[in-house]
């Protein structure tokens, strides 16, 4: 961690508060009445901010692994200064929301809206990234002045969610889990609940109940993917923006199951009543031990359909708009997650090789041809095929689907690489010009583009708004299988038939192979891996043996 990163986690850490019950509003605050108090926030430069909005009961004590409990009626006046703590999880530097102070107590929203008038709004719900282990509100990457102050026809609201541990665990098989039926995708019921709040009190902050979208990238992205299934959440927003996430960022029941069991052996416990006695304090030092083999969202047949593919075929979702898409390379991303170029190079491998022996025979062919075609080193070859099994074909997908439906659909292909060193169109690079936050670098590397960062904006807007991403200069049409006319977003934005064809008519069948990011399973025992040791083996032979010969030359030379 550099200088720069030391003093941003600083001032991340001690941004931290604890919003106040008020006995009076305070004077020239601005203020939300809402169903569960009256919110006191702060002004400026005409932006009204609001942080730390409860929307649920804490999910703390009895409520810890339980659905989310609707915020009650309450008449107190409270401050809505500072934002909820993030969701418990490890600290990691790609993740600046991990450095703000964490607890189970997690479930608050942020509000950015211009001066109040008598106009209904367009409101935008933010639901942020991070492998469902990670992430939160107080990431300065999801600040929303910047977009609110170019846009005050929109009220912006940022989400947090339990995450991990706590929002996304399957205790089925453990003695007592029968009690905890909806704990393997509590997050997800923790955005609906959200979601419910946000249009109960819409006409607080000038919202149109009728006229909200969802958006989110990553984690978020697979979030608003997954929403439009659910039943309990239809009614609740009108159109999505699903970015760099789908229903391939979901796991079977069966993947669940690794994860409680390491579960049960790191803490010790039996049972539920063992884990539920268990104090905050030890859940974070747990899942500091977990969090890399978190789960996704579970395809449980309950609150999710166990086969998505089939619900967006099926018309499920064509009652939203849909806007979605993917990075050039979004796999690019996972250099820093895994610690940089070296250990990406032999982690990826071992991930690929797990994957493609499960494929049939014609299958693999497909995979090989494929990498045939691709220029540049294996790694990156590799990590292209993740590219599109893990993001860019299931948007084409989703997309597809929800317009052969009746769905109003679009689709767009991020092309603006990151200044970072090999990371090109990473995962992420896309977030701080949705936002206009172009000073937040950390995955671009430089500075955003400010007029590229506007024009995106203005598309997002204008869906939101009616429908249509469009601009005046720009036109983006709907998508239609006959064409799959996409909007290549570039330093030259514009409109292309199918761009990367060959690519999706060679791997599409392959997304029968449900691939996804789990490796808590994978086996060691592969051919890159025999071939690495083999080498490691005999380079560490050479090693030792010229050091015993430089070893011997010098006691010879002292004789």
């Amino acid at each position: 961690m550099n200088e720069s990163e030391r003093l941003e986690r600083y001032f991340i850490q001690n941004s931290f508060g604890v919003n106040r019950k008020l006995k009076n509003i305070p004077e020239d605050s601005p203020v939300l009445v809402c169903h569960n108090g009256t919110f006191a926030g702060k002004e400026e430069e005409g932006i009204c901010v609001f942080k730390g909005i409860p929307f649920a009961c804490p999910p703390v004590g009895p409520l810890r692994w339980r659905a989310p409990k609707p915020a009650p009626e309450d008449q107190g006046i409270y401050e809505a200064f500072y934002n909820g703590r993030s969701p418990i999880q490890t600290q990691c530097d790609s993740e600046r929301a991990s450095a703000y102070p964490q607890g189970e107590d997690c479930l608050y929203l942020n509000i950015w809206m211009a001066e109040p008038h008598s106009d209904k709004r367009t409101v935008m719900v933010f639901l942020h990234g991070g492998a469902f282990g990670w992430g939160g509100t107080a990431d300065p990457l999801y600040n929303g002045f910047n977009f609110v102050k170019a846009h005050p026809e929109i009220v912006l609201i940022t989400v947090g969610y339990r995450t991990g541990l706590l929002g996304f665990v399957d205790f089925s098989a453990v003695e007592g889990g029968e009690n905890y039926p909806d704990a393997p995708n509590l997050g997800i019921l923790d955005q609906i609940e959200a979601l419910r709040w946000i249009r109960k009190n819409c006409e607080a902050f000038c919202g149109d109940p009728d006229n909200i979208t969802v958006f989110g990238e990553s984690a978020g992205g697979a979030s608003v993917s997954l929403l439009p299934l659910i039943p309990s959440a239809k009614g609740l927003f009108r159109r999505v923006i699903a970015q760099s996430g789908s229903i391939a960022l979901t796991f079977s029941k069966e993947q669940c199951q690794s994860f409680t069991k390491r579960l049960l052996s790191v803490s010790g416990a039996k049972n539920m009543t063992d884990l539920v006695e268990l104090s905050e304090e030890q859940l974070s030092v747990l899942n500091e031990k977990l969090n890399d083999y978190n789960n996704f969202p579970q395809r449980d047949g309950k609150l999710i359909p166990k086969n998505l593919y089939a619900a967006y075929q099926n018309g499920d979702a064509a009652d939203v708009d849909l806007l979605s898409g993917t990075n050039a390379q979004e796999s690019r991303y996972w250099i820093g997650e895994v610690g940089g170029i070296i250990p990406f190079r032999f982690s990826i491998p071992v991930k690929f090789e797990n994957d493609v022996r499960l494929f049939s025979g014609k299958d693999r062919r497909r995979v090989i041809e494929y990498l045939k075609n691709r220029r540049g080193h294996s790694i990156w070859r590799i990590s292209d095929f993740y590219t599109e099994m893990m993001f860019r074909l299931p948007a084409i997908f989703q997309v597809e689907e929800n317009a052969a439906n009746g769905g109003r659909s679009f689709l767009y292909y991020w092309d603006i690489p990151s200044e970072k060193p090999f990371y090109q169109a990473c995962h992420a690079v896309e977030l701080s010009y949705v936002f206009g936050n172009p000073e937040e670098t950390i995955y671009t590397g430089t500075p955003a583009d400010q007029q590229i960062s506007s024009l995106v904006q203005q598309m997002w807007v204008n869906f939101a708004k009616y429908g249509d991403p469009s601009l005046e200069s720009l036109e983006w049409p709907v998508y239609e299988k006959k064409e799959r006319k996409t909007m290549i977003i570039s330093k030259q934005s514009h409109v292309e038939a199918d761009p990367k064809s060959r690519s999706r008519r060679l791997l599409w069948p392959l997304l029968k192979y449900r691939i996804n990011p789990s490796y808590a399973g994978l086996s060691l025992n592969t051919p890159f891996v025999r071939r690495t040791v083999s080498v490691g083996a005999a380079i560490a032979v050479g090693l030792i043996a010229g050091g015993v010969v430089l070893l011997l030359t010098h006691l010879g030379s002292d004789d």
